[in-house]
């Protein structure tokens, strides 16, 4: 028997990249998967239908997670189609590097929002429906312990993410719901730079770049139920880049 049998898990940000290897790992363990997008829907659609080929179940939600009353969309609009949710992974995101003199307040607003304004309601949506041994995890950044430069806004906004892990977690503890943060490094998802990819092998004592697989790998350990004495936690998923 699968270990996710019967679960029902969201994926945020899942129609390519880290997500989509956690949406095809969730699925492959058992999980029925809602593989959200914001505007990639052809995309999301490939994902379903490579979970649906290897005999899983998964459907494309569309929200756009910046927007606190969309991101509650996503989780009602998932409880209404299956009747229940069990794991909320919040993996949307934009890396928006900028510099300080060079940053708008739009751009601001929009950073805080995709990383911090939305998961946050997103996870007070889950919390309402979510029954002792839900899981909730939230992908943030090796660069909010190992900084680097023009990234100011971004990277706070992850921490902003890190804190709601841990607050959250001491809340919902009493329900038996989990909540903890995996921290990837510089991972291979096929749109990295030249520079971020030598960065990433030079940073790691393995010398190679990170892949989607690696970190599905752990999202899928935090969300079983071996992993219910587990929470709080900050996972730093980037093969040593922060120790």
């Amino acid at each position: 028997m699968r270990p996710l049998n019967g679960k029902v898990a969201i994926v945020t940000g899942s129609s390519s990249g880290i997500g989509r290897a956690i949406a095809e790992r969730l699925a492959g363990e058992g999980a029925t998967v809602v593989v959200h997008y914001a505007a990639s829907g052809d995309k999301a659609r490939e994902v379903v239908m490579a979970i649906q080929a290897k005999g899983g179940r998964a459907v494309a939600l569309q929200a756009d997670m910046s927007l606190a009353a969309e991101a509650r969309r996503l989780v009602a609009d998932t409880v209404r189609q299956f009747g229940r949710l069990d794991v909320l992974v919040n993996n949307a995101g934009k890396f928006m590097p900028k510099l300080l003199a060079e940053m708008t307040e739009a751009e601001f607003d929009r950073v805080m929002a995709l990383h911090a304004k939305g998961p946050y309601f997103a996870m007070q949506e889950a919390a309402k429906v979510m029954n002792e041994g839900g899981r909730i995890v939230n992908i943030s950044t090796a660069g909010t312990q190992r900084t680097f430069h023009g990234a100011t806004a971004h990277l706070g906004s992850k921490a902003a993410l890190e804190q709601f892990t841990k607050g959250l977690a001491l809340e919902l503890a009493p329900r038996g719901i989990t909540v903890n943060a995996v921290s990837p490094g510089i991972t291979d998802t096929g749109v990295l730079t030249e520079h971020y990819r030598q960065l990433g092998i030079q940073t790691s004592p393995f010398k190679r770049l990170g892949r989607p697989e690696d970190i599905a790998a752990i999202v899928a350990f935090l969300v079983s139920e071996e992993a219910g004495w587990l929470t709080g936690q900050n996972i730093q998923a980037g093969g040593g880049m922060v120790m």
